[in-house]
């Protein structure tokens, strides 16, 4: 923590939002701007500050870190850290603070604006209003219902891309290195499977060596279906001949590309030369093809949020008292998850509830969506079982609750404790976890911690 009577000196090297130096200052920090002096030159000065607030102006190496002997943090205004040498930072002690948060809503409806654009023809529908044509069956669109979108990378943006497409009655899919990412919105699935299903790949990779050239014609080539690609991640994923090339043999059906691999690392100009690549010169002139300026993610209100999250970032990191970790009560049970019970003939009585009551019944028996408290889907299931079943046992009784928790295995340890009996071990399947008790009437009382998106 730092302390109360030593103030920070932060070196602001970009321009921000000006609730950022006034957020800074408000914590005790003394900041000072310098937009235009050059790498070197920062360099120069650079030990006489401990923070310092970058957007993409230059690559923070290791020779800047090693001139940067007082440096406690590196706070960059977006998303990424592509721009600092992270593992060194990390090696000299300097903690590294970027703001996802702050942009992942505008570039979730920025992605979305783009495949409706491109769906609907608008941009070249409204050049010909503009130039006096009025062609209604040339430019007659397509819908997003119905299509399954595949995205690649679920951190912060792909969710907020999966939760935008909520209201659109489309399956949405991801692909990611990390495990357990898939949530309500979104089911995880194999790159394979992802290849197999998808009609439109939405990328929202971080820049590193995987993402590095990743959709190049191989992948593309591996696409069961013709697609269309959006691009709102990193101009360096995607091999840009390569995919002229797909768009020309209708591999690509269409591209939404607010990033492109021709840009400098500051993403403030296009080109590192004057001369215009073959395959750039394709995309302007393609109908299919949709461009912007990496803008996905820049809007007003993201400008005030990335530079509030820095400063709650900074703030928390050095500013405010860390209490002692008080470990919260433990969650128990969040609902009930299913009702199941004993009758002579199973599938005669769920043909019963059908016809007469309108239950969607299935092999299992009928499920029953509902929203928690925090606006997520969750279900609950309806599933009549044979008299014979022994899934009940060793209770008895001619029926079994199912209750939902939020943390089973963490819940089962505590019920040991306090002398519960547990039945069996803790058993896990695609969705959820599962594990049994006993309550003082011998019933048996299955417990669930669901993964209600594998129903979806």
């Amino acid at each position: 923590m730092q302390p109360k009577n030593i103030p920070m000196k932060i070196l602001i090297i970009d321009n921000n939002h000006p609730l950022l130096q006034s957020g800074l200052e408000k914590l005790g920090c003394i900041c000072e701007k310098d937009f235009t002096s050059t790498k070197l030159q920062i360099e120069e000065k650079i030990s006489k500050y401990e923070g310092v607030v970058i957007r993409s102006r230059f690559n923070i190496d290791q020779q800047f870190l090693d001139k940067a002997s007082n440096l406690k943090f590196i706070a960059r205004v977006g998303a990424g850290l592509e721009s600092i040498d992270e593992e060194y930072a990390k090696k000299k002690g300097v903690c590294l603070i970027s703001a996802p948060e702050g942009n992942r809503n505008a570039v979730g409806e920025h992605a979305l604006g783009m495949i409706l654009s491109l769906f609907n023809n608008l941009k070249k529908a409204d050049l010909e209003i503009r130039d006096g044509k009025w062609l209604r069956e040339a430019n007659r669109g397509i819908e997003l219902e119905g299509k399954t979108v595949g995205i690649i990378g679920y951190g912060n943006m792909g969710k907020a891309f999966a939760k935008k497409l909520k209201g659109f009655d489309v399956e949405v899919i991801c692909y990611d290195i990390k495990e357990d990412v898939g949530d309500e919105n979104c089911k995880q699935v194999s790159l394979e499977e992802l290849q197999e299903k998808a009609n439109v790949l939405s990328l929202h990779t971080p820049f590193n060596k995987l993402s590095h050239n990743m959709i190049n014609d191989t992948f593309i080539n591996n696409f069961k279906h013709p697609f269309y690609l959006i691009n709102t991640a990193r101009g360096s994923a995607v091999v840009t001949d390569d995919l002229v090339e797909a768009l020309i043999n209708k591999k690509v059906l269409g591209a939404c590309l607010d990033v492109l691999e021709y840009e400098k690392l500051s993403f403030e100009n296009l080109f590192e030369n004057d001369t215009l690549p073959e395959a750039f010169n394709y995309l302007i002139h393609a109908e299919n093809v949709l461009l912007s300026p990496h803008i996905a993610g820049w809007t007003v209100e993201s400008n005030i949020k990335l530079a509030q999250t820095i400063v709650n970032k900074v703030d928390a990191e050095f500013f405010s008292e860390k209490t002692s970790e008080i470990k919260p009560e433990i969650k128990r049970v969040t609902g009930i998850g299913g009702l199941f019970f004993k009758t002579e003939n199973p599938v005669k009585l769920k043909e019963w509830y059908k016809n007469h009551l309108g239950f969607n019944t299935d092999d299992w028996g009928c499920t029953f969506w509902w929203k928690d408290k925090e606006g997520k889907s969750a279900s609950t299931q309806w599933s009549p079982f044979k008299n014979d079943t022994t899934y009940f046992s060793p209770s008895t009784k001619e029926y079994m609750f199912n209750y939902r928790v939020d943390n089973l295995l963490e819940l089962i340890v505590k019920l040991k404790e306090e002398g519960v009996t547990i039945i069996g071990e803790v058993e896990e399947y695609d969705y959820g976890k599962f594990g049994w008790i006993l309550d003082p009437d011998g019933n048996k009382i299955e417990l669930w911690e669901p993964i209600d998106a594998s129903f979806l």
